[in-house]
Order: structure tokens, then C-alpha cells, then sequence
């Protein structure tokens, strides 16, 4: 989502039932969001539909500490969806959770977005032209005020969610609960992960299928790239507002975002770090006694690298999972001291050993450099360094928050100088062309752009777009 205020980015997950068995909904929801909360972790909520009558609960904080057994005792209903959020500097207010439900002229809408529109800024300074008014500095609600503006000349929902899909550019995994209806939309270049399953009769749409399995649901498959997913009582039908755009995944979903236990587009998230660490070992030999991986995405592809090369893998760190990540912290200096709180090293694993450490990303080199100076002062002789992803070159526009590239490390040091900074012994990223074969699928059908400049949308349609 952009955020009008900071023009930063943040990663969120949504999760939507439309209920035919007579089941504890906001359970349900509840379950799922709590299977996502690793992508968002700022706040979060349940906009829930009881016979067209919708109710809302959503606060700061994690899900399990804005909802309790009362609050969703309290929330009945067959219809509902849930959002998980994951701010950015400044944007952190309660205004800004999700979901966001609107009162207009056909009734009531309710709304959970993923991604971020990159022309929302065009957009929503057209409709402030036309005499709209904000509550919320997020694209979010740009989008809830276009739909329930087309709906008031549309046949139905769909058409008005068709209608205003075709106009927005960006990453987009839309929910939009009616009345009557809960319908899920994907992007025209599938930027955006967004997966349809089951329990029993009743329909769920979530973010990731790890969400589906905590919440008992079985996974049927993803929504493609510019399809809007309809389900009320007549039953589940589908149509397409775009079947011509390139279909552009994102691959740092594989890299970094997504839980291991998912399975998005087809391909294993596990999987797919397996083979990023398989690709680094032989990309990237080395002489060590251990291969220990940075939690959680750097696990995987670190078993990759022990079964390729033949270095034992052993558990290098504990981590304290009861922090956010690293990356997105507003100063260097929290930056250092989330680090420091978030993982320690294990002293008797790596103590006199020449180190493999394997990590999913090098963004600004602040956090590796802290990792890499703990493991030295735990007594590691030697620390190599492999990283699941090749360099970040430039910022991502659709949701994900790679800065500008003013403060991206690679785009101002070489390969060399980046592991003098960090004080590796050695550096190897993986190589960009691999990316196809980590996904292990033919055709470029993802989306590169942080590490290419190769972006899917027009630039030109990129409000914030600079260099």
C-alpha cells in the first residue's frame, strides 16, 4: 500500500470466507490471519457480514492481542474477511488498518487490499478534483471509494471491481465483501499472491495457502493473474477483467516473504529456497566446517547449500520471534538494536569453525554487518557469506519495501567492497539468471524489477517513480 504521507511501501495479507455450513466465522478468520501474521504485524481486522448487517473489529498490534475469545465471540455473521498490516515510517495509525468498510448509496462495502496501486496518487487526486474526502493516507481506500463509486452505474459489484481493477496499476490481492457477495481480485500481472480453497461447501480466499491449512481449509488453486472470483448464494463463478498482460509473480515472495509451508502459483516456497542454496553452492564453493542459515528464509536455502556441497548444516542461531523484521526500521541505529534483540548466535556451533552463513538479502548492509560481527565475537574463524537473491539495484513500486536506490548498498559499492563493509571472508549473491531455474520453471514469469530495473507496468504510470 502507498502511503500518501511517507510515499513508502509495506507487505500485508488478507484472508476472506463466504460461509455455507453454519461455522464459527471469525474463528476461522482468526486462524488465518494468525498463519500470516509474519507478513504484517502492525495491525490488523475482521470486517465481519451478518444478513447484510457489517461489523468491524480491528486495532494496533498483533492478532492474537487485538482479538480475544469475547471480541470474537461477538462477531457473527457467514460472510467476513481479514487483514494483517505492515507499516512503514509514519504510517503506523489506527486510521490506517484494515479492513476499511464504507457506507454509500447502494448499501455497505467492505474492503482488504495487498500491494500498492502505483498510480493511486493520479487517481486519488482526481477524485479529491471531483470533491471526495479521505479519512486514511492509504491506497486502500482509494480503491473503496472508486468501487463504491462505479457501483452506482454498474449492473453489480463485479462489474464496478472489473471496472476499477482496469483503471489501477500496481500489485493488487483485493477482497471486497457485500452485502451478498465476497469477491476476490488478482492484478493483471499477478504481482500479488492471492490462493482459493475450501471447507466443506463454504469458499476462503487467502493471501498464502499456509493461512487455508491453519484454518482447516483445502487448497483448490491460485486466482489468476486479472481474474475477479465471485461467490454469493447461487454459487462460485469467475470472469476476467485482463487476459493480456505478462504475468510478472514476484519473486522476492519466494526469496524472503512467503512462510516455507506455502505453495503459491504452482511452485513450493520451501522448494524454491532449497534450490537457491543448492544454485549458491555451486555458484560458490568454499572450504568450510559449517553452514548455518539466518532465520527464517535463510533456513532453506542453507540446507540447499549443506546437501549440495556436502558441508554439515547445523542450527547457527536462536531466534526471538516476538520482533518484526529488521530491514523496514525507520533509523540504523533501531535497525542495530532489533538485530541484536532478534537473533543470537549459538557459541558452541560455530566457535572455531570456518562459517557458511547464508541470508535471503543485502538491503542497506546494516543488518548482515551486525549478524557477521556477532558470529566473529562468538568465535567463528571464518564467515562466509551467500545470499539467496541477487543485488538489489533498484527500489519495488508494488508493495514490498526495497527503498530508493540511493539507499540500496549494491548500488554504490562492488561485490568487493560490500564484503570489506559487512567484513565477510567472502560474498557471493545469486546470480540473476538462476532465478528462473530457483522457480524452476520455464519463461520469465516473475516479476525482477529490484534487481533488473526491469518493470512490469509502464513507468510512466508510476506516480513516485525516481531515480
Amino acid at each position: 500500500m502507498c502511503d500518501f504521507n511517507q510515499g513508502l511501501h509495506e507487505e500485508c495479507g488478507v484472508f476472506g470466507i463466504f460461509d455455507n455450513e453454519k461455522q464459527d466465522v471469525a474463528s476461522i478468520v482468526y486462524y488465518g490471519l494468525f498463519a500470516l501474521q509474519h507478513r504484517g504485524q502492525e495491525s490488523c481486522g475482521i470486517a465481519i457480514n451478518d444478513d447484510a448487517s457489517i461489523t468491524c473489529h480491528k486495532s494496533m498490534g498483533l492478532v492474537s492481542e487485538v482479538f480475544s475469545s469475547e471480541v470474537l465471540a461477538s462477531l457473527k455473521g457467514s460472510i467476513s474477511i481479514g487483514h494483517v498490516r505492515y507499516s512503514t515510517t509514519g504510517a503506523s495509525v489506527p486510521e490506517n488498518a484494515q479492513p476499511l468498510v464504507t457506507q454509500y448509496i447502494k448499501g455497505t462495502l467492505s474492503i482488504a487490499h495487498n500491494g500498492n496501486i502505483t498510480n493511486c496518487i493520479s487517481l486519488r487526486r482526481k477524485l479529491e478534483d471531483e470533491g471526495a474526502i479521505f479519512q486514511t493516507s492509504v491506497d486502500s481506500e482509494v480503491l473503496a471509494y472508486m468501487i463504491a463509486k462505479s457501483r452506482t452505474d454498474s449492473t453489480s459489484v463485479e462489474s464496478a471491481v472489473a471496472e476499477v481493477m482496469q483503471e489501477v496499476e500496481g500489485g493488487c490481492a483485493l477482497l471486497v465483501m457485500s452485502p451478498r457477495k465476497l469477491i476476490a481480485a488478482r492484478d493483471k500481472h499477478g504481482l500479488k499472491p492471492l490462493v482459493m480453497g475450501t471447507i466443506g461447501e463454504s469458499v476462503v480466499f487467502a493471501s498464502e495457502s499456509c493461512a487455508l491449512a491453519a484454518a482447516g481449509a483445502t487448497l483448490v488453486r491460485d486466482v489468476k493473474p486479472g481474474e475477479i472470483i465471485i461467490v454469493d448464494d447461487s454459487g462460485v463463478r469467475s470472469m476476467f477483467f485482463n487476459r493480456t498482460c505478462k504475468f510478472a509473480k514476484c519473486v522476492f515472495e519466494y526469496i524472503y516473504f512467503a512462510r516455507p509451508d506455502s505453495t503459491m502459483d504452482g511452485i513450493s516456497v520451501y522448494e524454491a529456497r532449497m534450490r537457491a542454496g543448492r544454485l549458491l553452492a555451486k555458484q560458490y564453493p568454499i572450504d568450510a566446517d559449517v553452514v548455518i542459515g539466518v532465520p527464517e528464509s535463510g533456513i532453506d536455502a542453507a540446507l540447499g547449500y549443506s546437501l549440495e556441497s556436502g558441508i554439515p548444516y547445523v542450527k547457527g542461531f536462536v531466534k526471538n520471534s516476538y520482533i518484526g523484521r529488521t530491514f523496514i526500521k525507520p533509523s540504523q541505529a533501531l535497525r542495530r538494536q532489533a538485530v541484536r534483540i532478534k537473533l543470537s548466535p549459538i557459541d558452541a556451533a560455530v566457535k572455531g569453525k570456518r562459517v557458511v552463513m547464508i541470508d535471503d538479502s543485502i538491503v542497506r548492509g546494516t543488518t548482515v554487518a551486525n549478524i557477521v560481527k556477532m558470529l566473529r565475537s562468538a568465535g567463528a574463524l571464518e564467515v562466509h557469506v551467500r545470499i539467496s537473491a541477487p543485488p538489489f539495484m533498484h527500489p519495488c513500486y508494488y508493495g514490498t519495501d526495497v527503498p530508493s536506490s540511493d539507499s540500496l548498498i549494491a548500488c554504490s559499492h562492488t561485490i568487493p567492497e560490500i564484503r570489506d563493509i559487512i567484513g565477510a571472508d567472502s560474498l557471493g549473491y545469486l546470480k540473476i539468471e538462476s532465478l528462473g531455474e530457483m522457480l524452476d520453471e520455464e519463461g520469465h514469469c516473475y516479476c525482477d524489477a529490484c534487481f533488473t530495473g526491469d518493470y512490469p507496468t509502464d513507468r510512466e504510470k508510476i506516480d513516485q517513480f525516481e531515480e
